[in-house]
């Protein structure tokens, strides 16, 4: 091959630039040769090789055929460059040396965006899993690509201007400091990030709500520098990620895996309607199923308190008596207690709040079985609408901010002209 490229150099030494360029172009066509081997057989067996790995998955093959292989590939041609550049005949030692620093910078920069592509694939295929939620490594892969493409541009910055790699390493120490503070935001993510996945205090899917960041809805992802969170009416929030670490927030997530969701509302009444039963009320009463135990308990009690006082003589005034709101107390609480929508093992109350200038308050506090918020609302709407349908029953009216006088409006329409007043009977008597 030597003594063959000796011959055509002779051939063509009257015209030494048509030598080099047909040097020149023999080795471009070898690196195309080599691209085209490398894609077709060496690449396509690698590639054999991932799909028996979860990297190369019938899923995702394609991914990883159309992201990172070709990048590979990408790496042989440079290196024939790099090594047959030098063989060309009659360029300067300036340009062979230029060639050989791009084609070594296109080698390393190629290789950091396959595996920046690898990475991804990786982190992928581990969302796939039903434990991702809980420990994502999305910002962990952020971190080895920041640091692999810092080191990238140190290297080739070292090549291009000839310098030493751990020279310009060691150099850069004594600008610790400022690299501190350009990425302060990176470090303090990448802390938060860390504690989040360790305590897990956050994960996708869970419901978060933080004022202070207009967010309120279910984290969708989570990174090295922010959080995404799609609120409730479909926009979306980016959360700092350390936010979540410096800054306080609710997260609902315990609420959906506990079982029970809280009902906390209150009838407001009117007090004037508040009032003792007469017995033959108690009597109409014994009707509702759901009071039998209460009026039965009641009876007793106050039958054994009044006796009592009657003993000592007295007054009738100091008796005890059946109000129609601690009736309907009584029966509120039965009726939850007898609720299928109800969890039973969690707390349920019905209790009077302190009275305001609205009414009041009958506060019914309780959890519902099913935590998925349509369910939730119907339940709770079903509860009231009954409440309020039956609360009449028991001679209690619902406090409004609107008057009790009657509204009565006539609007009369009148066609034709206005007729005239008649005379008063005094003036026409005097007529």
């Amino acid at each position: 091959m030597q003594d063959q490229l000796e011959r055509l150099r002779e051939l063509l030494a009257p015209y030494p630039w048509v030598y080099t360029a047909i040097v020149a172009a023999g080795l471009l066509l070898a690196a195309w040769l080599a691209n085209w081997l490398t894609k077709r057989v060496l690449l396509r067996g690698l590639r054999r090789a991932l799909r028996a790995t979860p990297l190369g998955g019938a899923q995702h093959d394609q991914e990883v055929r159309l992201q990172v292989i070709p990048r590979l590939a990408n790496v042989v041609p440079a290196l024939v460059i790099s090594a047959g550049v030098s063989v060309v005949p009659d360029l300067p030692p300036q340009l062979v040396a230029v060639v050989k620093a791009l084609c070594q910078v296109f080698v390393v920069v190629t290789i950091a965006l396959a595996l920046s592509r690898l990475l991804d694939a990786i982190n992928r295929t581990y969302e796939r899993r039903p434990d991702a939620r809980d420990k994502p490594i999305k910002g962990y892969v952020q971190v080895v690509k920041i640091v692999m493409f810092v080191l990238v541009g140190i290297s080739v910055v070292a090549t291009l201007v000839g310098a030493q790699f751990l020279h310009i390493v060691t150099g850069l120490g004594a600008m610790t400091a400022v690299l501190m503070l350009i990425f302060q935001d990176t470090i303090l993510s990448l802390v938060a990030s860390v504690q989040i996945s360790n305590d897990g205090r956050v994960r996708i899917g869970d419901w978060i709500e933080m004022p202070g960041q207009n967010a309120d809805g279910d984290v969708i992802d989570i990174a090295l520098h922010t959080v995404t969170v799609r609120n409730w009416d479909r926009t979306v929030t980016t959360v700092p990620t350390k936010k979540l670490v410096s800054d306080s927030f609710k997260n609902w997530r315990q609420m959906s895996e506990g079982g029970g969701r809280r009902i906390k509302r209150a009838l407001y009444l009117d007090q004037r309607s508040v009032r003792f039963f007469e017995p033959e009320e108690i009597e109409r009463f014994r009707r509702f199923n759901l009071l039998d135990e209460y009026l039965d308990r009641k009876d007793r009690e106050l039958r054994e308190w009044n006796a009592e006082l009657a003993a000592r003589g007295a007054e009738p005034v100091n008796h005890r008596r059946v109000t129609n709101l601690g009736t309907f107390r009584a029966y509120v609480e039965h009726y939850l207690r007898r609720h299928a929508g109800i969890n039973q093992d969690l707390t349920l109350l019905v209790r009077q709040l302190q009275p305001t200038e609205h009414g009041l308050p009958l506060e019914v506090y309780c959890f519902t079985a099913d935590t998925r918020w349509a369910v939730y609302e119907g339940i709770q709407s079903d509860i009231f609408d009954h409440l309020l349908a039956i609360l009449p029953e028991f001679g209690l009216r619902v406090f409004q901010g609107s008057s009790d006088a009657p509204l009565d409006v006539n609007l009369r329409r009148v066609e034709g002209p206005r007729p005239e007043p008649e005379a008063a009977p005094e003036a026409a008597a005097s007529g």
